[in-house]
């Protein structure tokens, strides 16, 4: 009986061919479009003040960011970006990270701190607009994780 042909590894398989100026530039189909802004509508925006400027990005995706000179424009300016980098996930046949608030938080982290510690980064959770030190703590980890 003759072996199956075996599946090529990662290494082997071809390289994805460089889109083309025009594929680059045309509009996302209408179906992909609403669905990324279904998925995008989901995510948490995270929106920081610095140099008398508002900047912003996703939780779940870190990497695609944008900036206003107001909150509201700031948080439109990152929701139209993250339509766009999801749309573009969705074309591509790939799989958009889960919304954050999707993932149910079963594992836990325990850390032990002085009063005073405890106290400095509960105020810096209250200024920063988190809900709580574990959101604030969760936050500044992960995105000090990346």
């Amino acid at each position: 009986m003759p072996a199956k042909p075996k599946k090529p590894s990662p290494a082997q398989k071809q390289p994805r061919k460089r889109k083309t100026k025009a594929e680059l530039t045309k509009p996302f189909d209408k179906k992909v479009l609403a669905k990324a802004k279904k998925i995008a509508a989901q995510y948490t925006i995270i929106i920081h003040f610095e140099d008398e400027e508002y900047y912003g990005r996703t939780l779940e995706m870190p990497f695609v960011m944008a900036d206003g000179p107001t909150p509201e424009r700031c948080m439109t300016e990152v929701l139209e970006a993250t339509i766009a980098a999801v749309a573009y996930i969705l074309e591509e046949g790939e799989v958009p990270p889960q919304a954050a608030s999707a993932e149910k938080r079963s594992a836990q982290v325990n850390i032990r701190l002085t009063a005073q510690e405890k106290f400095r980064l509960e105020h810096a959770a209250r200024q920063a607009g988190f809900r709580g030190l574990s959101d604030f703590v969760r936050y500044a980890a992960l995105d000090k994780a990346g």
